[in-house]
C-alpha cells in the first residue's frame, strides 16, 4: 500500500470534527479502526458538514449537522449559554438552521431552543410529543426530520424520562442518543417519569440493534470520551451488559443528588426554554 493511500485513509485526530458521506461504499468493519476509516476516509466536497460542541458547566453535547448544497441544518441539544457560540459558527459556515431539536426534557440545563426561535426568524423547534414540552413540531417513532436532501430519523428511547429520543443519520452511521445511552453508561431513572425497565428494553431495541459500526454521540460526557460505537457499548458498557435483573438492581442503588438545575430547567424546558427570556 502507498505512503499516499495511507494517508488517505488515516482517520482524524478528532473525527467529529470532520465532514462525512453518506455515499461511501457500506463495508461491514472488522475492528475500530476499520469503523473510523469509514467515517472518516472518504471526503467529497458535498459531503454533509458536521460539528461536537461542548458546554462545559453542564457537560453536555451539541451537535450540528448541514446538507453541504442546501446549507440547511438541524441542531441537537442547544445549550441557552452557548447560544451565541451556535449562532456565530452557523453564520461562518453560511448555514441555515432549520430545526432546534431536542433529545429531551434536560434537567441540568435549560435548552437554547428558545432563544435560538427569538434570534432566527423562521426556526423550528422540536422535541418528543411524549416529553410534555412546548414545541413547534411534536415527534413520534419513525419521523423524519429534513435538511436539505439529508434527513435524521426519529427513534423512541424511553426510560431516563417519557420523552427520550435518539435521533440516527440516514445512513445508520451515527446516533445521537441524548441521556439513554452515555459512553459506558446511561442516563439515571430515579426522576422525570425514569424506568429501568424501559431504558433497558429502548437501549437493546432501538440502539443496539444499529450497525456495530454506528457511531454513538451521547447528550453529555462527564469524562472527556467524546464519541463510541453500537459494538463497544454492547461489550463494555458496564450497565447494559448486564442481564435485566441486574440492570434494574444497580438503577434503584445509584443514590444520586438530583441535578443542582433541576428546579429551574425542567419548567423553562417545558416552554421551550423561554421562561424569564
Amino acid at each position: 500500500m502507498s505512503a499516499a493511500l495511507v494517508r488517505r485513509l488515516r482517520p482524524a485526530v478528532f473525527v467529529a470534527s470532520r465532514p462525512w458521506s453518506p455515499r461511501a461504499p457500506r463495508i461491514e468493519p472488522s475492528s475500530a479502526a476499520a469503523s473510523e476509516r469509514l467515517y472518516s476516509g472518504r471526503m467529497e466536497s458535498r459531503a454533509p458538514l458536521f460539528r461536537q460542541l461542548f458546554e462545559a458547566e453542564s457537560s453536555t453535547y451539541t451537535y450540528l449537522l448541514a446538507d453541504a448544497e442546501s446549507r440547511d441544518a438541524v441542531l441537537i441539544d442547544p445549550v441557552l449559554e452557548t447560544v451565541d457560540r451556535d449562532l456565530k459558527l452557523l453564520s461562518e459556515l453560511g448555514l441555515t438552521l432549520k430545526v432546534a431539536l431536542n433529545t429531551h426534557c434536560h434537567a441540568d440545563h435549560i435548552t437554547g431552543s428558545g432563544l435560538l426561535k427569538k434570534k432566527l426568524f423562521g426556526l423550528k423547534s422540536a422535541i418528543s410529543k411524549h416529553s410534555g414540552a412546548a414545541a413547534d413540531i411534536q415527534l413520534s417513532d419513525g419521523d423524519r426530520v429534513h435538511f436539505g436532501k439529508l434527513y435524521v430519523t426519529v427513534r423512541e428511547t424511553p426510560g431516563h424520562t417519557d420523552g427520550c429520543v435518539t435521533y440516527v443519520t440516514e445512513d445508520e452511521r451515527m446516533a445521537f442518543t441524548g441521556d439513554a445511552l452515555l459512553i459506558r453508561g446511561c442516563g439515571r431513572t430515579d426522576f422525570q417519569q425514569g424506568s429501568p425497565l424501559r431504558l433497558y428494553e429502548s437501549v437493546h431495541k432501538k440502539i443496539f440493534s444499529l450497525p456495530g459500526h454506528c457511531f454513538i454521540y451521547p447528550a453529555h460526557d462527564y469524562k472527556g470520551q467524546t464519541v463510541s460505537t453500537v459494538d463497544e457499548e454492547k461489550k463494555f458498557n458496564p450497565r447494559l451488559t448486564k442481564t435485566l435483573d441486574e440492570f434494574v438492581n444497580i438503577m434503584n442503588n445509584l443514590n444520586l443528588p438530583k441535578p443542582k438545575k433541576i428546579d429551574i430547567s425542567v419548567p423553562a424546558n417545558l416552554v421551550c426554554g423561554l421562561h424569564d427570556l
